[in-house]
C-alpha cells in the first residue's frame, strides 16, 4: 500500500513536469505575438514597465504559494475548453495578422492552464497575479489611438486653465496653446498615456496589497486615471507658463523630460496621499506602511505546509496535448509559402490625367518603418478650374502575415487635433457608372478647418468599409487562398468655411472616376489576382 503523502509527491511531480512541458509548448506556439508585444515595450514608453510585470506576478505566486499547497487540487474540464478557444484565437491572430487577439489568447492560455493544474479553488487563489498579466498587452491602435486623441484635448483645456490662474492671455485651437510669442502643440507624447498606464499597474499592484475595506482599494485602483490627467494637464500648463517667462527652450530637451519624470512622481505621491487620507479615520493603531502587506513566505515555510490531493492530472494532460499537437500546426503556418501576385508598382501611377495633375509626395522615413508597407502612393491632384486639391493616398501590402498590417484612418485621423464630426458609408457604384466601392465618408473638424475623407480596404478583389470585417475575410483568404494582400486607399479634400459640402463630394467623386478604372493594375483582385 502506497502511502497518500508518496502518491502526492509523485502527482505534484507529474503535474510540474506537464506544466513545464505545456509552457514551453505555448512560448513556442505564440512566439510571434510575444515577439511584437515585447518591441512594443522597447520602443513606446506608455508600455516600458510591461518587463516588470511578470516579475512583479512571480512575486504574487509566490505569496499564494503555502495557501495553494495545502489546498486540494480538483479538476475543471473548463480548462481544454479555455484552452481549445486560446489555440484558435492564436490562429486567428497569426493569420489576420491581428496580434492583440493572439497576445489576449496567450494570457487565456496561461488561465487555461492555472485551471487545468490548480483547479477553480487554486485558480481563485492566484487570480491577482493573472490579471496583473494583463497590463503587459498593449492596448489596440484604434482604442490607443482614440484615448490619446481625448486625453490631449482634455489635458490641453485643463492646462489653459492652468496657464489663465497666473495671468496670462491664451487661445486654444484644438490641442495647440497659442500664447501669441509662441505656440505649443500637445502632441501624442504628451496626452499622459505615458503616466497612465504604469500608473494603473502601480496602483493594482497597491490595491491588491492593500489590506483596508475593499472600497478603499477599489478608490486606489480608480483614482489613477483623474490622478494621471489632472497631473499630466497641470505639467502643461507649467510648461506654458515658463515659456512665457523664459523662452521657448523650457519646453524643450532635458527640461521637458525631467518635467516627465517629476510629474510621474508627484502622481504617486498623490497616491500615497490619498491612502493617508483614507487611514485618518482608523483606530485601529495601524500606519500607512502597515497597510500594505510586503511580507512572503521562504522556502521552509512553502516545503513545510502539509499538502492536499492532487487531481487534476487528466485535465493538465489533455491541455497539454493540446498544446504539443498546436506546436506541428504553428510550424505548417510558418511554412506555408505565401502567395504573391503580379502587379504594377505606384511609380507608375499617372500623375497626369484628364485635366488632373498630380504633385508626387513622400512619407518619412519613421513613419514608413512604422507603416511596414510594400509600396504606397502619395500625391496631391488639382484640375485647373478648381483651386481645390484633392491628397491621394494608397498603402499596399503584399503580406499581412508578419505584423506588417493596413492602418485604419479611424485610428489616425484624431492625431493633431482634428475631430471626427460625421462618420458615414457612401456606395459609388451609381456614381462612377461601374461596380464601385462603398466608402467611409468622414467630415474631420479643427477648428474652423473642415475636411472631406473617403476611405476603404481594397482587399483581394472585394472592398470594405469595416476594418473588422476585412480582417475577417484576410483570415479566411489566408486560409482558401494563402493571400493576405491588401491595401488601404484614401482620398481627402477641403471644405472652406460657408461652402456646400456637395462641392467636396463632387470633387472627390470626379477624381474616382477617372482614376478608379486604373487600380486593378495596381490593387490585384479574386483568386488568382485578377
Amino acid at each position: 500500500m502506497i502511502p497518500n503523502s508518496t502518491v502526492n509527491r509523485l502527482s505534484t511531480k507529474m503535474l510540474c513536469g506537464l506544466l513545464v512541458i505545456s509552457c514551453a509548448a505555448l512560448a513556442y506556439i505564440f512566439r510571434n505575438s510575444l515577439e511584437f508585444m515585447e518591441q512594443k515595450w522597447a520602443v513606446k514608453e506608455e508600455y516600458s514597465h510591461g518587463y516588470m510585470i511578470p516579475v512583479v506576478a512571480l512575486f504574487l505566486l509566490w505569496r499564494a504559494a503555502p495557501d495553494l499547497r495545502r489546498m486540494d487540487w480538483q479538476a475543471s474540464w473548463l480548462s481544454p475548453v479555455l484552452m481549445l478557444l486560446a489555440l484558435a484565437g492564436w490562429m486567428l491572430g497569426e493569420l489576420s495578422s491581428l496580434f492583440i487577439i493572439s497576445n489576449y489568447s496567450a494570457w487565456l492560455a496561461l488561465c487555461a492552464l492555472a485551471l487545468a493544474t490548480l483547479g477553480w479553488q487554486g485558480t481563485t487563489r492566484i487570480w491577482a497575479a493573472l490579471v496583473y498579466m494583463v497590463f503587459t498587452i498593449p492596448l489596440p491602435n484604434f482604442l490607443y489611438n482614440n484615448l490619446s486623441a481625448k486625453l490631449q484635448l482634455i489635458s490641453t483645456e485643463i492646462g489653459e486653465s492652468v496657464i489663465r490662474l497666473f495671468g496670462i492671455s491664451v487661445f486654444v485651437e484644438g490641442n495647440v496653446i497659442d500664447l501669441g510669442t509662441y505656440q505649443l502643440q500637445v502632441v501624442d507624447a504628451c496626452s499622459g498615456l505615458r503616466y497612465l498606464f504604469p500608473l494603473m499597474s502601480f496602483g493594482f499592484l497597491i490595491a491588491v496589497l492593500y489590506t483596508g475595506p475593499r472600497w478603499h482599494r477599489w478608490l486606489i485602483f480608480l483614482a489613477t486615471v483623474p490622478v494621471t490627467v489632472l497631473m499630466n494637464s497641470v505639467r502643461i500648463g507649467m510648461i506654458g507658463i515658463s515659456v512665457e517667462y523664459w523662452g521657448i527652450e523650457m519646453a524643450e530637451g532635458v527640461l521637458h523630460a525631467f518635467e516627465g519624470w517629476f510629474v510621474f512622481m508627484a502622481c504617486l505621491l498623490v497616491l500615497v496621499l490619498l491612502m493617508w487620507l483614507l487611514n485618518v479615520p482608523n483606530k485601529d493603531g495601524l500606519g500607512l506602511l502597515d497597510r500594505i502587506d510586503l511580507s512572503y513566505p521562504t522556502w521552509r515555510e512553502i516545503t513545510g505546509t502539509a499538502a492536499g490531493t492532487r487531481q487534476t492530472l487528466p485535465t493538465l494532460i489533455l491541455c497539454t496535448l493540446l498544446c504539443a499537437l498546436a506546436v506541428p500546426l504553428s510550424l505548417s503556418v510558418d511554412e506555408r509559402e505565401e502567395l504573391i501576385p503580379e502587379r504594377d508598382t505606384f511609380v507608375q501611377f499617372p500623375l497626369i490625367k484628364n485635366g488632373w495633375v498630380g504633385r508626387e509626395g513622400t512619407i518619412a522615413a519613421p513613419v514608413l518603418e512604422t507603416l511596414n508597407l510594400t509600396d504606397y502612393a502619395m500625391a496631391d491632384y488639382q484640375q485647373a478650374d478648381d483651386p481645390k486639391s484633392v491628397n491621394f493616398y494608397v498603402a499596399y501590402y503584399a503580406s499581412q502575415r508578419a505584423g506588417a498590417s493596413i492602418h485604419s484612418p479611424r485610428s489616425c485621423i484624431p492625431g493633431g487635433g482634428w475631430e471626427i464630426t460625421q462618420l458615414g458609408q457612401l456606395d459609388l457604384s451609381s456614381v462612377l457608372g461601374m461596380q464601385g466601392p462603398n466608402v467611409n465618408r468622414v467630415i474631420i473638424q479643427l477648428g474652423e478647418q473642415k475636411q472631406l475623407v473617403y476611405y476603404w480596404f481594397e482587399q483581394r478583389g472585394r472592398s470594405f468599409t469595416n476594418e473588422y470585417l476585412a480582417k475577417w475575410y484576410l483570415f479566411q483568404d489566408s486560409l482558401t487562398m494563402n493571400r493576405s494582400d491588401g491595401a488601404l486607399v484614401r482620398l481627402v479634400t477641403s471644405v472652406p468655411p460657408n461652402t456646400d459640402e456637395a462641392l467636396a463630394d463632387k470633387r472627390l467623386q470626379n477624381f474616382l472616376k477617372d482614376f478608379y478604372p486604373d487600380f486593378p493594375r495596381y490593387l490585384p483582385g479574386g483568386p488568382d489576382g485578377s
